[in-house]
């Protein structure tokens, strides 16, 4: 299926690993034309060919100037996905709904929900030019908060809120806002060793890969296994396609029937 994304250029946040990076892979096997935005960048990001562009999204201002720089490049922009994102992973954060205090929930707003919100307002401009489509994304634990920190619940539903009010806003533009919502998926956040996934099997004194096997089961994911971020990418994929009009002001739920309400 030709999904009308050859030679679309579009900007990714939080790209350098995880759903980030398969996001810029799928983009790029389409024949987009891919920027790429992260801390630091990576090998395997480096092997996609997309552009890379450092930032710091959860700084103050960092948004703008990174789309500044990313549009003084080439001024056209099709797509912007807002994939940065995470938490706290301090047995503080995890055992105290308000571990941290105010600093900490700051840090954690600033990152999943203020990131989206000035990387979108400097971006919407080109995006409107070019009738184009924002997807955020979310997270399962926006409507089921358990098991993570209550900062990052709360930040997720709060993205979920600002797209699809965005989306009544912007849709006579032709600009197309949309939200994909995973569960618990395969990326270096729950596998690798300094994660959130070894700090909680840390908490619950369990080993990590006895964790992971059981998590699937314990959010209620009914396939039994953690999804894979490339079947992420393949959502975005759809809801940034000019191939879907219609789609507008969804959130897509990608999350192995992990939750229940219809």
């Amino acid at each position: 299926m030709d999904l009308d994304l050859d030679g679309k250029r579009v900007l990714v946040t939080g790209a350098s690993k995880g759903i980030g990076l398969a996001i810029v892979r799928a983009f790029r096997a389409e024949g987009a034309e891919v920027v790429a935005v992260s801390r630091e960048t990576t090998s395997e990001l480096q092997a996609t060919g997309a552009r890379f562009v450092s930032a710091d999204l959860a700084e103050p201002a960092a948004a703008q100037r990174m789309v500044e720089s990313v549009l003084d490049l080439d001024p056209r922009l099709d797509v912007l996905v807002n994939n940065v994102g995470g938490g706290s992973t301090s047995r503080e954060a995890l055992a105290d709904p308000f571990g941290g205090g105010v600093d900490a929930w700051a840090s954690v707003f600033a990152l999943n929900l203020g990131a989206a919100v000035e990387t979108t307002r400097a971006a919407l401009p080109a995006l409107t030019r070019s009738r184009g489509a924002v997807v955020s994304i979310s997270s399962q634990n926006a409507r089921d908060p358990r098991g993570v920190p209550l900062s990052y619940s709360a930040a997720k539903a709060a993205l979920n809120a600002f797209s699809r009010g965005l989306a009544e806003q912007v849709a006579e533009s032709g600009v197309r806002v949309n939200v994909v919502t995973p569960s618990g998926t395969r990326t270096p956040l729950l596998t690798g060793g300094d994660g959130f996934g070894a700090e909680l099997a840390g908490h619950l004194e369990l080993d990590q890969a006895t964790l992971l096997a059981m998590l699937p089961q314990q959010a209620g994911m009914v396939t039994g296994a953690l999804i894979e971020p490339a079947e992420i990418a393949r959502a975005v994929l759809l809801l940034a396609s000019p191939t879907m009009p219609s789609a507008i002001g969804s959130n897509w739920v990608v999350d192995g029937g992990a939750l229940k309400t219809p």
